[in-house]
């Protein structure tokens, strides 16, 4: 497995170097970058739809239902994805409201569980502050979306640099163990 990876360091440099170029993007071009993310789904999910319509009128004998879920499944991904491309701000904000119920809901749950377990665990103030750090959020993310698609979009941004970096790393030290590998060969 080593000579594989060893093989192909080049790749997992590139990788690295794309996933810190993206970070950067997304610190100093966040428009752009988001605007690439959501049409870059738009197109995914359109090429899927026609993929999923494709089977369902191919030559196979399958049974009627089955092209008929098929059939629904490509039409729901071909319009996303049209969705997507004509109005990528309404996919945008959906995704933003996704995680808006999300972190609201978990904070809610969090709470309530630190409710249930103050007899049960000493300190249980973590996990109320971590339900309220999750409610407070959700709010802000509802109440200021535009910031809130900011923060979500820098929080991937320094993700991807980290990341990055570390794949860089780890590229050059895979291209330190082939030159290994490749002098032990030949001695």
């Amino acid at each position: 497995m080593l000579q594989y990876y060893a093989k192909l360091w080049w790749v997992v440099a590139l990788r690295g170097i794309l996933a810190v170029l993206f970070g950067i993007c997304a610190f100093f071009a966040p428009i752009a970058t988001l605007a690439a993310l959501v049409l870059m789904f738009g197109a995914f999910a359109a090429a899927d739809g026609v993929s999923a319509l494709l089977m369902a009128i191919s030559g196979n004998r399958r049974a009627a239902s089955d092209r008929g879920i098929l059939a629904l499944q490509g039409l729901l991904g071909l319009g996303v994805g049209l969705l997507t491309w004509f109005s990528p701000v309404v996919t945008a904000f959906s995704l933003l409201l996704y995680i808006a119920a999300w972190t609201l809901a978990t904070g809610v749950l969090q709470f309530v569980a630190a409710i249930r377990l103050r007899k049960d665990i000493p300190n249980e103030w973590w996990l109320i502050l971590a339900g309220m750090v999750s409610i407070v959020f959700a709010v802000l993310l509802l109440w200021h979306p535009l910031a809130g698609a900011l923060a979500v979009l820098w929080m991937i941004g320094a993700w991807a640099v980290v990341c990055g970096i570390l794949l860089i790393g780890a590229s050059l030290r895979l291209r330190r163990a082939r030159t290994m590998t490749v002098e032990s060969l030949l001695s």
